[in-house]
């Protein structure tokens, strides 16, 4: 945690150097070996405890995303031995957002997986809860129209006791932010949406499920992952069809399998590159 303008400046003065360097590098024809192996994946089923998120008629957002979560972990566990599978809670319990990505950074994790479900706005009698599809979410400075889809993911951090202290007066505004952010995690950008867009297809051809697309969005639980990471919205949970979706066997399953496919494809995709 960042807690001093000393140590911002230290580390973007560092952050900027490596860029630096391995941009000359490059430019040079000169690569460093490097050796690789896809290794962790960190499972997080989205809020908890006394965070419920989103609600349907019967259902909250924090056990169906719990749900999912430990089903993407069984599949992976079987079918993918040499993969450890880290998860961020496997109970119903509160975890603070930027713990999350802790999580995820201290077991040296190569994809972050983040599950939830979405939720439309009241409408009108017409239209109100008929949204539908699957959202795949990537980190990025958000435009403005997409400010309020973050703004409800990251509404968690004022659920925490100490959101202020442990967040320094988070701003995606802030020129140091901004500056720490675009040169550190652009290394993982590509590979985000490379992921999301492999998440994607898998939905869409393989579960025929309708999907928004896959955006870059400012959600907090993203911002801090140091590795390729993807919120994965499963469905909207207002919607009386897919929250009888979402809370089935079948439709669980179908998700996690999505997933974990979708991991797979990824692996071997990074691997060959």
């Amino acid at each position: 945690m960042i807690k001093n303008g000393k140590i911002l400046k230290i580390f973007i003065s560092y952050t900027l150097f490596l860029y630096l360097l391995s941009t000359a590098l490059s430019g040079m024809g000169q690569h460093p070996k490097a050796y690789f192996r896809f290794k962790t994946i960190v499972i997080d089923a989205g809020h908890g405890g006394k965070d419920p998120g989103a609600h349907g008629s019967y259902s909250l957002e924090k056990n169906v995303a719990l749900a999912i979560a430990k089903k993407v972990q069984k599949l992976l566990e079987n079918d993918m031995d040499d993969v450890n599978v880290v998860m961020t809670r496997s109970s119903d319990k509160f975890i603070e957002l930027n713990r999350r990505s802790e999580i995820a950074n201290k077991n040296d994790a190569n994809l972050f997986i983040s599950i939830h479900c979405n939720s439309s706005p009241e409408g009108t009698a017409k239209n109100s809860h008929k949204e539908k599809g699957v959202l795949f979410l990537v980190y990025g400075f958000h435009r403005k129209e997409e400010q309020m889809e973050a703004l409800r993911e990251n509404a968690s951090i004022y659920i925490e006791k100490d959101y202020r202290k442990n967040y320094d007066g988070y701003s995606e505004r802030d020129p140091s932010a901004l500056i720490v952010l675009n040169t550190f995690m652009q290394k993982y950008r590509r590979q985000s949406v490379l992921f999301g867009e492999i998440l994607n297809k898998e939905f869409v051809n393989y579960d025929d499920r309708k999907s928004l697309g896959v955006k870059e969005q400012g959600v907090l639980v993203l911002a801090h992952s140091a590795m390729p990471a993807v919120l994965v919205e499963t469905g909207y949970i207002n919607n009386p069809v897919e929250e009888k979706y979402l809370n089935s066997a079948r439709g669980q399953n179908a998700i996690a399998a999505s997933i974990e496919r979708a991991i797979k494809i990824y692996r071997k995709e990074i691997n060959t590159r």
